[in-house]
């Protein structure tokens, strides 16, 4: 992933350096549980950890060695003998590449499953406090970006909190999933050594033991794991184009902090342009765009093939590490994110009292009236505040039809605005709790 688009807490996850200290502590773990067993001397167990722990694998010195072999484990492998001496004989007994392999990505993802959970705990204490700060400020709800029905900004924040908060929970389970180690040799068979190797390292890096492996850990868990990415980046794309919309100049109820120095527009000095929550979606697109070669990994030939490990190397860290950045992005854009009430309410008033149609609508049912009849006589008064021809609390005190049904001081109750708002508390407390 570019550096623009990185936060060093995540791309260390994936450095070189990482990843080989992972495949080290993978290899000493199976050391001790081999020399536990009787399979190979105690003194060389400890040995190796005393040598390679200390040691500073150089990943130019790996990547000179695999130019050679070919073969990015065999090299690791002989740049490790480089440190242990004799005893790096008894490393990667009965073991193949893929354990080593997908033992590390398992740890890998669970550590940025880790930082990915601790990233949407912030973005959910940002879309609280929010939610909390304008809970009862009107403004108008919209369906096919046509007003519809008020409601309240803080609604909107408590509808995204929702949301997040099933992303959190498909996380915490898309991790758990994703956490197995495989220590089963070639073909899974156990064949050159034992389960209780697989049992000790798995316990020791904080996996769970794959149940079955052939020579890999089955796909469909990393298909699992990116997809859960892929809706939480949709769910991350959905509330950035909501702040988008609120942000245009004919709408202007919201929009992203604009900081002192800060510069819109090369041509034009005036523009204030939401470029966070574009860049929000940008991001988006390219997460998803991790789901599609995560399925198709999970068809291998036979046993096991490589067709899957390209495909990893660059999905694994391009859509963590650019989930990261769109979490956190997001978490601060909420957290600074300018909200305009008055305008809300401006725009609330916008279609001359329209928003309270379906209440006169049903007024006039409880009256006796049709249903048919009565979409009808609202809609021919709804029809004439689009043609401009008035407001519409007066054009139905002028409508004689509906004068019949509703008296003047019913039609005035029914455009009160605290109406709409009088079960937020209700919403309030299935989101948040209490």
């Amino acid at each position: 992933m570019i550096p623009r688009y990185s936060r060093p807490e995540m791309t260390a996850v994936w450095s070189p350096e990482t990843r080989f200290r992972i495949w080290f502590e993978i290899e000493a773990h199976a050391c001790d549980a081999l020399a536990e067993i009787g399979v190979i001397p105690k003194e060389a167990a400890k040995a190796i950890w005393e040598k390679g722990g200390k040691a500073k694998f150089d990943v130019k010195r790996i990547d000179e060695i695999e130019r050679v072999t070919k073969h990015d484990v065999i090299a690791f492998l002989t740049h490790l003998a480089e440190f242990i001496g004799p005893d790096s004989r008894f490393v990667h007994q009965g073991m193949t590449s893929s354990d080593v392999l997908d033992t590390c990505l398992a740890v890998q993802l669970q550590r940025a499953s880790d930082i990915l959970i601790a990233d949407l705990d912030a973005l959910l204490a940002a879309l609280k406090r929010r939610a909390y700060e304008h809970k009862l400020t009107p403004t108008v709800g919209r369906s096919h970006g046509v007003h519809a029905e008020p409601t309240t900004f803080g609604l909107k924040l408590a509808f995204a909190y929702a949301e997040f908060s099933r992303a959190r929970a498909r996380l915490v389970t898309a991790r758990e999933e994703i956490s197995t180690a495989a220590i089963s040799g070639a073909v899974g068979t156990f064949a050159n050594i034992d389960p209780r190797v697989e049992e000790h390292v798995a316990k020791k890096l904080g996996l769970k033991v794959e149940p079955v492996s052939t020579q890999v850990i089955p796909r469909d868990r990393h298909a699992a794991f990116f997809a859960t990415l892929g809706v939480v980046a949709s769910s991350v794309e959905r509330l950035a184009t909501e702040i988008r919309h609120l942000q245009r100049t004919e709408v202007m109820e919201a929009e992203e902090y604009f900081a002192e120095g800060q510069k819109g527009s090369s041509a034009m000095p005036h523009k204030r342009n939401p470029v966070l929550t574009e860049n929000l979606t940008g991001l988006a697109r390219m997460v998803r765009s991790a789901v599609t070669p995560a399925m198709e990994n999970v068809a291998l030939w036979h046993e096991r093939d490589i067709s899957h490990s390209s495909v990893e190397r660059m999905i694994g860290p391009d859509a963590t590490i650019t989930l990261d950045f769109a979490l956190a992005r997001l978490a601060d854009v909420i957290d600074k994110l300018v909200v305009y009430p008055e305008t809300m309410r401006k725009n609330l008033d916008k279609l001359g009292g329209l928003i309270h149609s379906q209440r006169v609508l049903l007024a006039l049912t409880r009256k006796g009236i049709s249903r048919e009849e009565a979409y009808a006589l609202v809609q021919r008064n709804a029809m004439a505040v689009w043609r401009g021809e008035g407001d519409f609390l007066s054009l139905l005190k002028a409508d004689k039809d509906v004068g019949k049904a509703l008296s003047t001081s019913e039609l005035e109750a029914l455009f009160d605005l605290g109406y709409h708002l009088k079960q937020v508390d209700t919403i309030f407390a299935r989101v948040f709790g209490g």
